[in-house]
């Protein structure tokens, strides 16, 4: 990776703190609150190179676009809140592999869920 920077570092605190997967504005948004200068041309750069050093990844959201959560996670689902419009990780996997056709080989899959989360539940 390249030198290090204040503003990489910030966006990778705001993924420390955050513990769960976000969207650029979202990292735009709570990286502001670290360096105000923060703008979307920079946090997109930095953003390529953390995926591309590793310590992020992309996942294709089919409704919000790409997101971005930290590397070494482990195989796990997303669950997108309609309420607060947050995303989260969504441990273990929901797939039952007797679901699969027969013939059919899976190499690859990604669930996501929608609905309300437990805190706008309340």
């Amino acid at each position: 990776m390249q030198r290090r920077t204040v503003q990489r570092e910030a966006i990778q605190e705001v993924f420390r703190n955050a513990g769960r997967p976000l969207r650029l504005e979202d990292i735009l948004e709570l990286g502001r609150l670290l360096v105000p200068s923060l703008n979307q041309a920079t946090v997109y750069r930095n953003l390529k190179l953390l995926v591309e050093a590793g310590w992020l990844e992309q996942v294709q959201h089919p409704t919000l676009g790409t997101i971005y959560e930290r590397s070494g996670r482990g195989h796990h689902h997303h669950f997108h809140c309609n309420s607060c419009d947050r995303i989260y990780e969504l441990p273990g996997c929901a797939l039952n592999p007797a679901a699969t056709p027969e013939g059919f080989v899976v190499e690859a899959h990604e669930i996501f869920l929608s609905g309300t989360c437990p805190a706008c539940v309340r």
